[in-house]
């Protein structure tokens, strides 16, 4: 895919394609118009006998417009004007998007008009364009038989800028914006790999792939028995009922001063969670292949940071498991011991991921991190709070946290924070272990973090709960990429790119 700039005359642009929107009630964008009057109010007319109405989401592909060097016009509704925000935008962008991948177009401008500079200037808008662009194309890595359709024709895709300044900026933002997708990707494609498939091994093999790919990315895999003699006794149990040995993946960019301390990413990787002997409902039990989304964001954003060539010291940890209910299992009321030394019951086998984050994140301690950050789909209790719309960020550090709920909101993969106070923390008080690996049912999102804080003092920490918004159920079953694009926003934003 080629991504340029575009600043000429609309009307003299020879592309297959130029994409154009129009408001509700049949309302012409700056672009749309100077189009229709080199057609000879061609547009006028089509929008006067209310065959485009303009709702967001909705396209038209118009053919030979007189007037124009470009082959088509595509109209893609904005829906109402007082209601225009980026998120209507981004709607339009990705249904022009979704429409030319039906055609055979190869080239395209975009025209809209977008939001007010403030809420989307030009870096940010070229970024989009990419991302969005990018992401529209992707295709899922089914493993059907049957003859595979033939791959969208679109290679060249132009964002328009209104200066030279606007260009550099729209450019940076397209570069950046494509290797983000990219990483969002890599993402979506290990989520959506079955667990017989994306197993711990296979995941530490892509980490030695992604290396390969990329000098600046050094790794290091830790098999069974040197998990032992790390003595990470949680994420051990967790893996002692499956026949899939464990790993755990560490994945290290150098882009920074030498000496820097690093930001660390942490992911829950469980490539498979059956519940072990806490059983979970057979019903969208297939789903929880996506219980390594936290993992598969690591390894993605580390790419990303390679891509970009971020000048930025980074580590990736993963730990890998599978959850299975074997005659070896781990059991309620078992007790287990950290790599801390701290001491954990299990009242749910369920209430896994933090057993294995919770030795990933003691591991981090040797890096002396800059600031030390885990993703997880970590509990249905978070899906509870807060839907699918947004993920959950808590940590014991607000200024981190922040940060990351910022970069959220300029990277449209929004989190919000919950609070972690001592109280959540009583919750998980055990009469045979220094604490229990579960609080109950109130406040779940928050207690399980609170478990995880137990192994993060003195370090700058912050805990993405993904649970809601790494992947959608039902007829488009897929992994959506979150929470990479905020990642790559909170690394750009580190990096001071």
């Amino acid at each position: 895919m080629r991504f340029e700039t575009w600043s000429t005359s609309i009307t003299t642009l020879g592309v297959d394609c130029l994409i154009v929107g129009v408001f509700e009630e049949s309302e012409l964008t700056a672009a749309a118009r100077r189009i229709d009057q080199a057609a000879g109010g061609r547009l006028a007319t089509l929008l006067g006998r209310g065959d485009f109405p303009g709702r967001a989401g909705e396209t038209l592909l118009l053919t030979d417009l007189p007037g124009l060097a470009a082959r088509r016009v595509l109209l893609t509704g904005l829906g109402a004007r007082t209601a225009f925000q980026r998120r209507s935008w981004r709607k339009a962008v990705s249904a022009a998007v979704a429409a030319l991948t039906r055609t055979g177009v190869k080239s395209a401008a975009f025209a809209l008009e977008r939001p007010d500079h403030e809420a989307l200037d030009d870096y940010y808008y070229g970024r989009a364009v990419a991302e969005l662009t990018v992401a529209g194309l992707y295709r899922v890595n089914d493993l059907k038989t049957g003859k595979k359709p033939k791959p969208a024709a679109l290679a060249r895709v132009l964002a328009e800028a209104s200066s030279r300044t606007a260009a550099r900026e729209v450019a940076r933002g397209l570069a950046h914006g494509e290797a983000l997708a990219q990483a969002a990707a890599l993402q979506r494609d290990l989520g959506n790999l079955p667990g017989n498939i994306c197993t711990p091994r296979y995941l530490a093999e892509r980490a030695r792939r992604l290396a390969r790919e990329h000098r600046s990315l050094r790794v290091r895999v830790l098999d069974e028995p040197a998990l032992r003699r790390e003595k990470m006794g949680c994420l051990l149990a967790v893996a002692q009922g499956s026949s899939e040995p464990p790993r755990l993946i560490v994945l290290e960019y150098k882009g920074g001063k030498s000496g820097a301390a690093p930001v660390v990413l942490v992911g829950k990787g469980v490539t498979f969670d059956s519940g072990g002997i806490s059983l979970k409902p057979a019903a969208e039990m297939d789903e929880m292949k996506y219980d390594m989304s936290g993992a598969a964001a690591v390894l993605a954003a580390l790419s990303f940071a390679a891509e970009v060539k971020l000048p930025l010291h980074v580590v990736g940890i993963v730990g890998a498991v599978e959850n299975m209910p074997d005659g070896k299992a781990l059991k309620p009321g078992d007790i287990v011991t950290s790599s801390s030394g701290q001491t954990v019951e299990i009242l749910n086998t369920d209430a896994e991921g933090r057993l294995v984050l919770c030795d990933a994140l003691h591991y981090a301690r040797r890096f002396k991190p800059a600031a030390l950050i885990d993703m997880a789909t970590l509990t249905g209790a978070c899906v509870i709070a807060l839907g699918h719309h947004h993920s959950a960020a808590i940590g014991n550090d607000e200024a981190l946290v922040r940060e990351l709920i910022e970069a959220g909101v300029r990277a449209d993969d929004r989190a919000w924070p919950l609070p972690l106070t001592e109280e959540y923390a009583e919750q998980l008080k055990s009469n045979f272990a220094d604490f229990a690996n579960i609080g109950g049912r109130d406040g779940g999102a928050i207690t399980a973090a609170a478990f995880l804080g137990k192994f993060t003092r003195g370090m700058r920490w912050a805990h993405l709960d993904i649970a809601g918004t790494a992947w959608q159920s039902g007829a488009h079953k897929g992994s959506t990429g979150r929470p990479t694009p905020l990642l790559a926003d909170f690394l750009l934003r580190r990096a001071k790119v």
